[in-house]
């Protein structure tokens, strides 16, 4: 039962979920408090690891809430779970696309859709930026300013941000450099207690 749950909640994020893996993030938020199969913690994390992961984002994250939930069998699932709308979907428009081409019904369908990929991803990264580098809780439970922010990802992100952008010979690295650095700042901070 819990393989053909699976199945149907990632179809379900994956049919509304339109404009890429991060669009799928404030989906998953709702799912793990819908299923409690998952922290928002747990997503950040997730999220890290499908961007440093080969292969799409949003089917990773599927890969890794199925596992976790159900082993190999549930990993299966809920990636199949996700991709079917989509190849549904483009099965359909593959099939209609020589009859419907110049329509301005469809085309003015596909423009809008612009704006609402652009607000869930949007959405999504800044669901992260609170989850990563703003403290809350302990703002609330201390109402001292300085807790309100993780200081250590704040500086690390400090950091990425000047030597991206800011730094020519470091700017022109590949990007798997900046994400195995940071790959690597996590685990210290993590084995350091931080």
């Amino acid at each position: 039962m819990i393989l053909l749950r699976l199945f149907w909640e990632f179809f379900q994020i994956g049919l509304f979920s339109v404009g890429g893996g991060l669009a799928t993030l404030p989906f998953l938020y709702n799912l793990g408090a819908r299923t409690g199969w998952f922290s928002s913690a747990q997503v950040a994390d997730m999220l890290a690891v499908s961007e440093s992961t080969p292969g799409p984002i949003g089917v990773n994250m599927a890969t890794y809430v199925g596992y976790t939930t159900a082993g190999i069998a549930g990993s299966v699932c809920a990636t199949l779970g996700l991709i079917t709308p989509s190849i549904i979907i483009i099965l359909l428009v593959a099939a209609a696309m020589k009859a419907f081409r110049n329509n301005r019904y469809v085309e003015a369908a596909f423009y809008t859709l612009r704006p609402a990929s652009t607000g869930l991803i949007t959405a999504a990264g800044w669901s992260v930026v609170m989850l990563v580098l703003v403290n809350t809780e302990l703002f609330k439970s201390t109402g001292v300013f300085t807790d309100l922010f993780i200081w250590r990802n704040l500086l690390l992100f400090a950091v990425l941000f000047i030597l991206t952008n800011f730094i020519k010979p470091i700017k022109k690295l590949h990007p798997i450099v900046f994400i195995l650095f940071a790959a690597v700042c996590g685990i210290v901070f993590r084995l350091g207690g931080a």
